[in-house]
């Protein structure tokens, strides 16, 4: 790839989707266009970034979805969920007994396997058999990744990286070699695709954002901007979950990190010293 065909990719995903692509990372980038040239007929690059040039939409949204990273597994760093189940939820559920309703969305759930995460957590609880009405939103850039995550159905590969045993048993169905997750799960998520650039009007009073191992690939003015947006949807006593790599700092002074609790995050620091109680 020429160097002026690889800034106009650039520039175009970063325009697109908020992705940050560099030259170190070439090679990968080349591999990931090399389903999309298969699929439309391309025998080339210079022949797919001639084609994008002439700004047609289908092949540009393609690109964009391939080189988006849709790495996941369930319960990915664990500490996280368990801190979501032990610190968060049980004040969430006390603040919300009135009127038993969540709101909780899983932003970039790739293949589902977070938001299907959140939902077997929120079905050990049985809220809905208390009457709980539970709006588990789960978005993706990628129409393969939201496809996959309502169909969910996963490898046996998928199933072993961080999922206990008890879970699999209770919560999937064996199908040959794949594992298929219970109906009662899969209605429990509503699936979306969803760009995290756009507006956010339809996610309004969250009480809790999973946006977890996708800031990373946004520039800073990028990150902050999805920050605020968040700090506008989720409600006063909400709470933010981001990666392992991922904070707030010098980004947005929208939150504030709850003690003992990783990677999690307030509005203000009154409920983040009662989260962290």
């Amino acid at each position: 790839m020429t160097p002026d065909d690889f800034s106009f990719l650039a520039q175009m995903v970063r325009r697109r989707a908020g992705l940050v692509l560099t030259e170190k990372k070439l090679h990968l980038i080349e591999s990931r266009l090399s389903t999309v040239m298969r699929r439309f007929g391309f025998r080339s690059t210079d022949a797919l970034v001639k084609e994008l040039r002439h700004g047609r939409e289908t092949l540009a949204r393609a690109v964009t979805e391939v080189l988006t990273t849709n790495e996941s597994s369930f319960f990915r760093d664990r500490a996280a969920f368990e801190a979501f189940r032990e610190r968060v939820l049980p004040r969430l559920i006390e603040a919300r007994a009135e009127t038993k309703r969540l709101r909780i969305w899983s932003a970039a759930c790739a293949a589902g396997q977070e938001a299907y995460s959140i939902a077997m957590l929120l079905d050990d609880l049985k809220l809905q058999a208390q009457g709980w009405s539970i709006d588990l939103i789960a978005t993706d850039l990628s129409a393969e990744m939201i496809a996959r995550s309502e169909e969910g159905l996963y490898s046996h590969f998928e199933v072993q990286r961080g999922l206990a045993i008890r879970r699999l048993v209770a919560h999937f169905s064996q199908e040959g070699g794949s594992w298929r997750i219970h109906e009662n799960l899969r209605r429990m998520v509503s699936f979306h695709q969803f760009n995290l650039l756009d507006s956010y009007g339809w996610l309004d009073d969250l009480d809790a954002v999973f946006c977890r191992n996708v800031l990373i690939y946004f520039d800073q003015k990028t990150k902050a901007s999805v920050l605020d947006k968040i700090a506008e949807m989720l409600t006063p006593d909400g709470a933010l979950v981001l990666g392992n790599s991922e904070a707030v700092t010098g980004l947005s002074t929208a939150f504030v990190p709850v003690d003992r609790a990783p990677n999690t995050y307030a509005k203000t620091k009154t409920i983040a010293q009662r989260l962290a109680s």
